[in-house]
C-alpha cells in the first residue's frame, strides 16, 4: 500500500511537527542508518584482521603478518566502505545545511 499525502500529514500531526520536519527527520534517519550499517561492515573487516585502520592492515600485509589473499581484496573493500561513509557524511551535511 503506497504512503499517501494524507498518511504523511496524519503522522506529522500525531508527532506535532510539520510535514517538512517529518520529511527532513526521516531523510536524516535513513542516511544515519545507512551510515551505521556501512560502519558495521567496516568494523567487521577491521576486526577480522585485528587492525584499527586501512593503514594498519596495509602495513601488516606488506610485512607478511597477514596473508595477501584475501586481505588485498578486503583492503579494497575497506577503501570502498570508507568512501561510502564519506559520501553519506556529505549527504547528511548537505541535508542539514539545507534545512
Amino acid at each position: 500500500m503506497p504512503i499517501t499525502n494524507e498518511i504523511i500529514k496524519k503522522v506529522a500531526d500525531d508527532a506535532g511537527i510539520s510535514v517538512d520536519e517529518l520529511t527532513l527527520s526521516g531523510f536524516l534517519s535513513f542516511l544515519r542508518e545507512k551510515r551505521r550499517k556501512v560502519m558495521l561492515d567496516r568494523l567487521d573487516v577491521l576486526t577480522r584482521y585485528g587492525v584499527a585502520s586501512i593503514e594498519d592492515m596495509e602495513k601488516k600485509i606488506k610485512h607478511g603478518e597477514i596473508s595477501e589473499h584475501p586481505a588485498w581484496e578486503d583492503l579494497i573493500l575497506l577503501e570502498n566502505l570508507e568512501s561510502a561513509i564519506a559520501a553519506i557524511d556529505e549527504d547528511i551535511k548537505a541535508v542539514q545545511e539545507s534545512s
